[in-house]
């Protein structure tokens, strides 16, 4: 199976041209490439569930980045 490449990067600028975040622009955390998605800074955000632990004694919710789709995005000249 060949490698997918991309025109996008780890640290590049995107602005998301699709979904509930349309509109915002930020830098690329991290490229999937086997499944053709990418997580963006602040971008789909969503609530996980953390069990209580030394470095957090309390648990709770925290706000975490979720993939979104490398078509839902484009790549923004600096």
């Amino acid at each position: 199976m060949m490698a997918v490449k991309f025109k996008i990067t780890k640290g590049d600028k995107v602005k998301v041209i699709a979904g509930d975040d349309k509109g915002k622009t930020a830098k690329v955390l991290k490229v999937l490439p086997k499944k053709s998605q990418v997580i963006v800074e602040g971008v789909k955000l969503v609530k996980k569930s953390v069990k209580p632990t030394e470095a957090n004694p309390q648990g709770g919710f925290i706000a975490k980045e979720a993939p979104i789709h490398i078509s839902n995005v484009s790549k923004v000249e600096e």
